[in-house]
């Protein structure tokens, strides 16, 4: 008689295994994520610590690899977690992870980021979890300063352009620019700072004397770590970082992979953006004549910028605006176009602390949904005037139908999906790609049907096709065809990508600086967009093509899709061709 099957080895039991040890190794992770139990600690980027949790990558991938799935179902999460988690491994082996050093999403952002997840707090318990976090700083900042010299040791060191820009980053963490220190601010509802510091009346301190005193020190201590190693950056790495940005063909397709769960023929794709490029602008001079005739897209740009009926004065009032926004998106869309159960029906819209790049951004719920999914808005400086026709679609992408609708529903079905499929897998390809056709989408049901909004919605997918062009472009170092109008024969490079960006769209300029900075720390990523979204539209009309025009259910097939969760999209693409 053979003997049972250990239902410790199945696919789902590795999955959700792996995500035990992986958390337990990377505490920043579990709290972004929302997988509960370590909020009081941080992650060690050491060589070490990055290596402990390649070991547990390793050894998962092996197991689930060595595994015959016993259904349809296992099948998928089989081929989602050795996807991701083969390229986990494949990204550390290839010196990619230790010391990694970009402008928008590496360890000293997520170091910084997660307190954000942890506010408001509500109770004394909740502030001292926060004092506990506090109290790690230090260490992770010393752990990511001995990634960085790990990485310059072996040649694998952040270009000089992220190093300096990380740095300025810091800086304004640390309050060098005359702000109030991003960690002070993050304490003051408890502390009192004004009476403690005699610099107004005393208020009484929300939490214990004992526990305000220990975060505001604790808060010193990691401002200081954060000062220190801006300063460790700007004296000891910027020297040895290399000047040239461009990654180059290998890294490049080893990036991009990992961003699309799929390989990229970076050539096809180049040519396709520019025809996809071309495309969106003419509609858009169709769009920008109905704004104001005869005027180029830059003139229509201006011309909406200073229609009061798409503008909103202060940072409270465009958080508020943003709010309705997105509950009437919520409100309007759940039972007629899509499946929203009540836990989603909760999204927080919030403008984010200074210092990182500008733009927006989603965070989703915990596993319980205790904490909701939070839609994040990042703005230059001291801005306080905003152009509300440009970000009617970002909150789309953001919010409903976009990553809240999509993360959250994965989080939601957790009858159907592992731990790894619902709250540890995310592909740029799949993630991004949805939020910019859900963009379309909104389109489509007739929620653009204002000529300024509708001309946002275009002016961000012409941005994102010319991210496809200006990254494949700048990191291969590609010529720029004829015909293009736009230094033709001439070799992409930062300075040629930055002025195409500011002249061929009509994009925030503040954003658009940030955008260049992005695309050359992350490379593979900002193309992601615009490739995904073309899966997802080719997927949807062979799917109607399929069904008969009479016959398909586009709200079906959108549910059945969001609940397969995140994966890579030469995956994605086996599994809604059978939609």
């Amino acid at each position: 008689m053979a003997a049972a099957q250990d239902r410790s080895q199945t696919v789902d039991e590795i999955s959700d295994r792996f995500v035990a040890q992986y958390t337990e190794l990377d505490p920043v992770l579990s709290t972004y994520i929302g997988v509960a139990g370590h909020d009081r600690e941080l992650t060690d980027h050491s060589p070490e610590g990055c290596g402990r949790r390649a070991d547990v990558a390793r050894t998962a991938l092996a197991q689930v690899e060595a595994l015959e799935p016993a259904n349809a179902r296992e099948r998928l999460a089989k081929a989602v977690f050795t996807e991701r988690v083969g390229l986990m491994v494949e990204l550390y082996d290839a010196g990619q992870v230790v010391g990694d050093l970009n402008v928008i999403a590496s360890p000293i952002q997520d170091t910084r980021g997660v307190f954000d997840l942890m506010v408001p707090a509500k109770s004394e318990q909740d502030w001292e979890t926060i004092a506990a976090r506090l109290a790690c700083v230090p260490d992770a900042v010393a752990g990511i300063r001995a990634g960085l010299v790990h990485a310059a040791d072996t040649g694998h060191c952040a270009a000089l352009r992220q190093v300096e820009k990380v740095a300025e980053q810091c800086e304004t963490w640390a309050g060098a620019g005359g702000e109030q220190p991003y960690f002070d601010q993050l304490v003051k509802p408890a502390t009192a700072v004004a009476g403690a510091s005699g610099t107004g009346p005393a208020t009484a301190p929300a939490v214990g004397e004992a526990l305000a005193r220990e975060l505001a020190d604790r808060a010193t201590a990691a401002t200081k770590a954060i000062a220190e190693l801006a300063t460790f950056m700007r004296e000891q790495l910027a020297p040895r970082a290399p000047v040239r940005d461009a990654v180059g063909p290998e890294v490049y397709a080893l990036r991009s992979r990992d961003f699309l769960g799929a390989d990229l023929d970076p050539h096809e794709s180049y040519e396709w953006a520019w025809d996809e490029f071309f495309r969106i602008e003419s509609e858009m001079k169709q769009v920008a004549e109905r704004i104001k005739p005869g005027a180029s897209l830059a003139e229509a740009a201006q011309a909406l910028d200073a229609d009061e009926r798409y503008q909103v004065t202060g940072r409270r009032e465009y958080e508020q605006w943003m709010q309705r926004l997105s509950d009437t998106a919520l409100a309007e869309l759940r039972d007629v176009h899509f499946d929203i159960p009540d836990p989603l029906m909760t999204l927080e819209c919030r403008i984010a602390p200074p210092g990182g790049s500008v733009g927006a951004y989603y965070t989703g719920p915990s596993e319980d949904f205790s904490r909701p999914g939070r839609m994040w808005w990042s703005v230059a400086g001291s801005k306080d005037r905003f152009s509300t026709w440009r970000e009617v679609t970002t909150v789309y992408h953001e919010g409903v139908p976009g990553h809240h609708l999509q993360i959250a529903t994965a989080t939601y079905v957790a009858d159907q999906l592992n731990l790894f499929q619902r709250q540890f897998s995310w592909v740029s390809g799949h993630g991004e790609g949805w939020a910019l056709y859900a963009e379309r989408l909104m389109h489509e049901l007739g929620y653009l049907g204002d000529d300024g909004d509708l001309f946002g919605m275009l002016d961000g997918s012409l941005f994102r096709a010319a991210r496809v062009i200006v990254d494949i472009g700048m990191h291969l170092e590609l010529p720029i065809p004829a015909g293009s109008g736009f230094h033709p024969g001439e070799r992409w490079t930062p300075q040629l990508g930055l002025e195409f960006m500011l002249t061929r769209t009509v994009s925030d300029p503040d954003h658009v600086r940030d955008e260049i900075d992005r695309y050359l720390g992350w490379p593979g990523q900002a193309p992601a967009y615009k490739l995904g979204e073309r899966l997802w539209l080719a997927a949807r009309e062979d799917a109607r093509a399929r069904s008969g025009a009479d016959g398909f259910d586009c709200k079906a097939f959108h549910t059945a899709a969001l609940r397969m969760g995140s994966m890579g999209l030469d995956t994605l693409r086996q599994q809604l061709d059978v939609l």
